[in-house]
């Protein structure tokens, strides 16, 4: 059963559960490094559509709210 993730914390949980533990101290960099480890688990069949779209979209969704932040 999938589980439907709601923040970035969900996502970080899904990344640790495979052994990815992000954090260089750069919120952006830490964004983009979850996003291509993401996607390396997906072509890579570890999860499944479902879960890499929700998991993305959680991404570009903390990627908005950080570029918000800074103009």
């Amino acid at each position: 059963m999938v589980k439907i993730m709601k923040t970035l914390y969900d996502v970080q949980q899904l990344l640790m559960r495979f052994g990815n533990y992000v954090y260089f101290g750069d919120r952006e960099v830490e964004l983009e490094f979850m996003a291509d480890e993401l996607k390396e688990m997906y072509t890579s069949g570890i999860i499944d559509r479902t879960e890499w779209s929700n998991a993305m979209t959680i991404l570009q969704m903390e990627l908005a709210k950080l570029n918000r932040k800074t103009m």
